[in-house]
């Protein structure tokens, strides 16, 4: 029979602690007020770039520790990536058909 604190330390064995959810949290609430300061802040030719840099980093992070994938097996994480890069092959595809791209 297992007890209460033999449950909770199988709980964090796939994961890290509380604390270490509790400092990407406040990285993602950093970089989400960077995001929002773009808003405000004129960063010229930089404004894209520096967007979708900062929402691929907070992507990662977010699908590295909070949905398990960098202690999970290598397997899911190539799985998950590889439906990732088809589903953007078939936007960009999507949005060439409307020539979204042509300016």
């Amino acid at each position: 029979m297992t007890t209460v604190t033999e449950k909770h330390a199988d709980a964090h064995e796939h994961g890290m602690s509380d604390a270490g959810y509790i400092k990407i949290a406040i990285i993602l609430a950093a970089i989400t007020g960077l995001e929002v300061s773009t808003y405000y802040v004129n960063f010229g030719p930089l404004f894209m770039p520096a967007l979708l840099t900062m929402m691929v980093v907070k992507f990662v992070m977010v699908v590295s520790y909070f949905m398990h994938l960098k202690f999970d097996s290598k397997i899911f994480s190539f799985l998950f990536y590889v439906g990732l890069g088809l589903a953007i092959f078939v936007y960009c595809m999507a949005l060439a058909t409307f020539k979204f791209f042509i300016a």
